[in-house]
C-alpha cells in the first residue's frame, strides 16, 4: 500500500513486475540465474500525462490495474516500504493485455 503514497509525475507509470517462475511444470526447482526476466507487470499508479507544445494535456494510455508488457531493459527501480516497483514512461510500455 506504499504506492498509494507515491504519485508519478507527467507521463510516468508505476508498475509492479510479476514474480518469476521458480518451479518448472515437471517440478524442477530453478536457480535464480536461470530464471528469465519477467516482462509482465501490473500498473499501480499513473501520472496525469504530458503537455504538448500547444499546452494541451496528453493523457496516459494505461490506467491503474492494467496488465502491461514491458521492455527487457529500462525503467527506474523504486523501493517503497522494502518492496520493489519500477517507473516507466508511457511511451516505453510495449503494450497492454486485454481480457
Amino acid at each position: 500500500m506504499a504506492f498509494r503514497k507515491f504519485l508519478p509525475l507527467f507521463d510516468r507509470v508505476l508498475v509492479e513486475r510479476f514474480t518469476a517462475e521458480t518451479v518448472t511444470k515437471g517440478g524442477i526447482m530453478l536457480p535464480e540465474k536461470s530464471q528469465g526476466k519477467v516482462l509482465q507487470a501490473t500498473v499501480l499508479a499513473v501520472g496525469p500525462g504530458n503537455v504538448n507544445q500547444k499546452g494541451n494535456l496528453l493523457p496516459v494510455s494505461v490506467k491503474a490495474g492494467d496488465k502491461v508488457l514491458l521492455p527487457e531493459y529500462g525503467g527506474t527501480k523504486v523501493t517503497l516500504d522494502d518492496k520493489e516497483y519500477f517507473l516507466f514512461r508511457d511511451g516505453d510500455i510495449l503494450g497492454k493485455y486485454v481480457e
